[in-house]
């Protein structure tokens, strides 16, 4: 679905502490907690009619800790807990490498492994996004470099934890909400 305020304008969102609690390397779908305010805000972004893409690093494959179908049965569960609440999220992209994993076909360096932007790349091109009008929302420095080694905007959220930033953030948050609200802002100016 195209979005009613720009056609090209898509939020990326980041997995652990974004959408969910991060419980470390994640490897149970019953254990998935959204956090609070998450259908709501992935609601808003689904009523202005821009595409909700979560882009995240999962290296807990390549480290031997799960494998690609308990991380998709993790996802399907995710994305079935925020459809019950009326939140639509439009594709998950992820990537499970990581150069120093213990699983040999896993271990190398992608341009998916954030902050390389490949899966971005990747969406932008399945959705017709232009990357300089997106918007990538997470917890991490990374998060915001990836966004913008592709021209976009990158949202912080910050949940108490103090955090040494390379590439300053476009918008600091307690909350995905808060963070929604602040882009449609934006795309309004």
């Amino acid at each position: 679905m195209r979005s009613s305020t720009s056609p090209e304008t898509g939020v990326f969102l980041d997995r652990d502490d974004t959408l969910i609690r991060d419980k470390g390397y994640l490897n149970d779908p019953e254990q998935v907690e959204i956090l609070p305010g998450t259908a709501d805000a992935i609601r808003v972004l689904n009523q202005a009619g821009i595409p909700v893409i979560i882009i995240t690093n999962q290296s807990g494959i390549a480290r031997g800790l799960l494998d690609e179908d308990t991380l998709k049965a993790i996802h399907a569960r995710l994305l079935t807990d925020l459809s019950d609440q009326g939140a639509r999220i439009d594709a998950v992209y992820y990537c499970p490498h990581h150069p120093e994993g213990t699983r040999e076909e896993y271990r190398l360096s992608c341009s998916g492994r954030k902050p390389e932007p490949g899966l971005l790349l990747m969406a932008a091109d399945a959705f017709g996004l232009d990357l300089g009008r997106c918007y990538m929302v997470g917890d991490k420095p990374i998060d915001i470099e990836t966004i913008h080694r592709v021209g976009g905007k990158g949202i912080l959220i910050v949940r108490g934890k103090g955090i040494i930033m390379k590439d300053n953030p476009d918008y600091i948050t307690k909350d995905l909400l808060d963070a929604v609200h602040w882009i449609l802002g934006d795309l309004k100016r």
